[in-house]
């Protein structure tokens, strides 16, 4: 079963939410709560798999929360779920341990199928946002190749650095990889860190990013 916690400030949102995912025989929701603080808490509590979190709370940012939980290295995979399409704001969470973005106009239609591709450790993006994140890698490719003709390639990349990027890139955490792989999880990280300095990138979504440019995956 997926578990799942639910926290978003308007209680009508989170009947809604509740409703539709336990209406799914592979689902059950755990928990729910109102703010960033019960957030924090629930997670602790209930250890859910899947987080659903609205970005906008009384008390705490879903940044803020997200960076909260990056931080103690949880488990809990945050699924969020928000009005908002602004691309910065976007990456910024995907950058802080976000694992998929929701758009709540599209969350009928597209919540069950996110809570299960987190569960299962891979990211997911509604699609209106997934088109956000091409123009931006789009533009980004543009400015890397005026600003920098001698970036690093993947011809840096040991064929095992190559592997774990492009499953990376497709959403998989350390402990996916680890298990696709069949090697350790401390393994993973000290190619992930190898894969960083190679292709000068800081950050997972960096990588991610650097692989959607040079077609190694692709966002559906």
């Amino acid at each position: 079963m997926i578990t799942v916690a639910i926290v978003d400030d308007h209680p009508i949102v989170r009947a809604g939410m509740r409703t539709i995912l336990e209406s799914c025989d592979d689902i059950v929701v755990l928990a729910e709560g109102g703010s960033g603080g019960e957030a924090l808490q629930l997670v602790d509590e209930y250890h859910p798999g899947v987080l659903v979190l609205d970005i906008n709370l009384p008390d705490k940012s879903g940044i803020d929360v997200t960076r909260q939980l990056q931080a103690k290295n949880s488990s809990t995979a945050i699924l969020v779920l928000t009005a908002h399409n602004d691309s910065q704001l976007i990456f910024e969470l995907l950058k802080n341990g976000a694992i998929g973005y929701v758009l709540k106009d599209e969350a009928l239609e597209t919540l069950t199928s996110a809570v299960r591709a987190a569960a299962s450790g891979k990211s997911w993006l509604s699609p209106t946002v997934a088109s956000l994140v091409v123009q931006r890698v789009v533009g980004q490719q543009a400015d890397t190749a005026e600003k920098a003709p001698s970036a690093p390639t993947i011809e840096n990349l040991t064929q095992r650095e190559l592997e774990i990027l492009c499953l990376l890139a497709e959403g998989l955490d350390n402990t996916a990889i680890a298990d696709s792989l069949t090697i350790t999880k401390r393994t993973v990280q000290n190619h992930i860190s190898n894969i960083y300095g190679k292709l000068e990138v800081t950050s997972r979504t960096g990588a991610m990013l650097y692989a959607l440019r040079h077609g190694l995956t692709h966002v559906t």
